[in-house]
């Protein structure tokens, strides 16, 4: 199977799972400007909406959405327990509440360049509500269910875009405990490592590649 993906967007999340799993797969990368892959394919033919992840199946036939790749990840690869068992209704719970109220309703219009400052505001305004729920549910958690899922791997994805956006992880220090702990993580320290040098030469093909980004990525500036 492939992944389609961009460096450090919410696909990150199903390359995490996949290394976690030890599932073999091909990674094509999709430039987010230009809608094609760094192969020179028309990413829009093979997702209209020209977003991340696609999964392209052995046979051809593509799965999207990063929920569904996620649990199908976990269901590919049942020895890896990325979906504890007994625990499905709540990794379902867990993934919708990641996917509707931190990454969709509080970070995109954060990370949307194109957004108004209203939009901006309006979502700031409902961080403080959804990242109290979270840490209330992480404050004696190691993870959010009872061990490593797909889930884990969606939420360190999603949190990592505080560093670029006014949402201070300090304030909630279960959460940033939470972030550092999974973040040590063989799998997802690869998974980040590779996704940042990938976004470092991303932003080097635009002429976007400052000196200060550059050293915080640990790459050499063209």
């Amino acid at each position: 199977m492939k992944l389609y993906f961009s460096p450090l967007s919410c696909s990150m999340a199903t390359r995490i799972s996949l290394y976690e799993a030890g599932g073999a797969a091909e990674y094509e990368e999709v430039d987010p400007k230009t809608k094609k892959t760094l192969q020179g394919r028309d990413f829009l033919a093979i997702n209209p909406l020209g977003l991340v992840p696609v999964l392209e199946m052995d046979d051809g036939a593509v799965l999207s959405e990063n929920a569904a790749i996620l649990q199908f990840v976990a269901e590919r690869f049942p020895a890896s327990e990325l979906a504890p068992s007994g625990g499905a209704s709540r990794l379902r719970e867990w993934l919708s509440f990641i996917g509707t109220e931190l990454h969709k309703g509080l970070f995109v219009p954060l990370l949307d360049k194109t957004a108004p400052e209203g939009a901006k505001s309006y979502a700031l305004s409902k961080a403080d509500s959804r990242l109290a729920r979270l840490a209330s549910a992480l404050e004696a958690r190691e993870f959010l269910l009872d061990g490593f899922s797909v889930a884990d791997a969606y939420l360190f994805t999603v949190l990592n875009w505080c560093a670029v956006t006014p949402v201070q992880l300090q304030v909630w220090p279960a959460i940033a405990r939470y972030h550092r702990r999974i973040a040590e993580r063989p799998a997802v320290a690869r998974a980040f490592e590779e996704e940042k040098l990938l976004y470092g030469r991303q932003l080097q093909r635009h002429g976007q590649l400052d000196a200060a980004t550059a050293s915080a990525l640990g790459i050499a500036p063209a």
